[in-house]
């Protein structure tokens, strides 16, 4: 029997997750990516991809009208790619911190910024189509260890 290969092949291998406008969502959205990063042999991964995964679906079930999301994890050779699609079309926008930082909300899309170096954004689309929400997805990329 072959042995396992962590990597992954040039097409990448993608997961779904579908979350309810419920408060337990952002937490099973975070455990279902460390769950599959960890399967992946992809550790360094997860805590950051778990971080962002979280405050993007925070996101999407406080401000997108209280519709479903859907989360899409694509693991790549290069990289892995976290999509949120919810029903609200607006794109997020990052707030400038101010002198009360320590306050409750408004950091999450800094630390997304923060964490992906940069690489995250929208797409006034969604080029899935059904059963995903129309309206926008929310995505970031992390390079796997060893890569570009």
């Amino acid at each position: 029997m072959p042995e396992y290969d962590p990597t992954p092949s040039l097409a990448p291998t993608t997961y779904t997750l579908f979350c309810p406008p419920h408060e337990t969502s952002p937490s099973i959205a975070r455990d279902f990516v460390a769950t599959v990063l960890r399967a992946r042999r992809l550790d360094a991964l997860v805590d950051a991809a778990s971080l962002c995964t979280s405050e993007l679906v925070t996101n999407a079930c406080v401000h997108a009208k209280g519709g479903d999301s859907a989360l899409w994890l694509a693991v790549g050779a290069g990289n892995v790619r976290v999509f949120v699609f919810d029903g609200d079309e607006n794109p997020p926008v990052i707030r400038e911190l101010g002198a009360d930082v320590w306050g409750e909300g408004g950091r999450g899309l800094q630390l997304v910024h923060a964490l992906t170096e940069g690489r995250w954004g929208t797409a006034p689309a969604v080029p899935h189509g059904r059963p995903y929400p129309d309206g926008k997805a929310v995505w970031f990329d992390l390079a796997t260890p060893g890569r570009p």
